[in-house]
């Protein structure tokens, strides 16, 4: 571990904000994203973090929408939001709070977590900037994604 944080949770927050930012120049859901990405290229991302993090997020953004086909979707949470929108690097860090528990919970690789998080019900509630779920406690997030439902 260097700096402020372990290595390996940089690549994982770095992975969940780039599936962020491609959602957004796309307008697509989060899970559309992370599902045309599949596992082969969402564990390339997570295992090549280190190295995309250095490059220009345009440029790598770019170049694994055109590898994964993901076309111009109708899914602008961002327009719709009625309030300050958090940016790709917050929504980053909640998913990737919420795929380290995931991981750890149900035993599963990083890559196999990602694609559970952003295929759950929660993934929506964290998606609706008009709502303040993104904004609460880390396990409260996990608890509702362990129990399938909110509070």
């Amino acid at each position: 571990m260097t700096g402020r944080e372990d290595r390996r949770e940089n690549d994982l927050f770095f992975t969940c904000s780039l599936i962020e930012y491609i959602a957004r120049r796309t307008k697509n859901r989060r899970s559309v994203v992370v599902n045309l990405l599949g596992r082969t290229m969402i564990e390339k991302i997570y295992d090549l973090a280190d190295v995309y993090h250095s490059d220009n997020i345009d440029t790598v953004s770019e170049d694994f929408i055109e590898k994964a086909a993901i076309c111009e979707g109708s899914f602008d949470n961002v327009s719709a939001a009625r309030f300050a929108v958090p940016s790709h690097w917050d929504i980053g860090k909640v998913y990737k709070r919420l795929v380290l528990g995931i991981a750890k919970e149900k035993k599963l690789p990083i890559a196999d977590a990602v694609i559970e998080a952003y295929n759950s019900f929660v993934s929506d509630k964290i998606d609706d900037y008009n709502s303040s779920f993104y904004y609460e406690a880390p396990q409260n997030i996990l608890n509702a994604y362990l129990e399938g439902r909110l509070e």
